[in-house]
């Protein structure tokens, strides 16, 4: 009888060591990614509901057209529309080869004091290419042109 009493309580130590591991992981994994998870916000989102100045997140949509200005080293700031709201971004650093007017963007930043403040700027990649979100706002809006089929 001793035995299998024992080997019961064992069995219940087990089960309860693998639990608080599980809890334990997933506490840490949840942890580590809090400041990855960035959410995604078209410019009309942004202008209807303004995010906290201590939020980061992702906007998308077109760089407007004749709205880049180059300031001082490498600082540049620009529109970026989708159509029914425009959003002024300020960006230091080096843009992408692809990055242009009338061009898909995705900025990753704060928006402070009705400015987009952005860490990181990205461009398409190539010719054809534009990132699902800035597809789906720019839809939205109606703005979205597909691509020709022929080039």
């Amino acid at each position: 009888m001793a035995l299998k009493s024992l080997k019961k309580q064992r069995r219940i130590q087990v089960i309860a060591l693998a639990t608080v591991a599980l809890i334990l992981s997933t506490a840490l994994i949840g942890y580590g990614m809090r400041d990855g998870i960035n959410f995604f916000r078209s410019p009309s989102q942004v202008m209807a509901e303004p995010p906290a100045p201590n939020e980061v997140f992702r906007i998308g949509g077109l760089v407007e057209e004749g709205s880049i200005v180059r300031g001082q080293g490498s600082t540049v700031s620009f529109s970026v529309t989708d159509g029914g709201a425009t959003v002024p971004v300020v960006y230091s650093g080096v843009l992408p080869d692809l990055f242009s007017e009338n061009e898909g963007m995705v900025g990753t930043g704060r928006y402070v004091n009705g400015v987009f403040e952005a860490t990181e700027i990205l461009a398409k990649h190539d010719e054809e290419y534009m990132p699902a979100e800035v597809v789906d706002a720019l839809k939205e809006q109606g703005v979205y042109k597909e691509p020709d089929a022929g080039s």
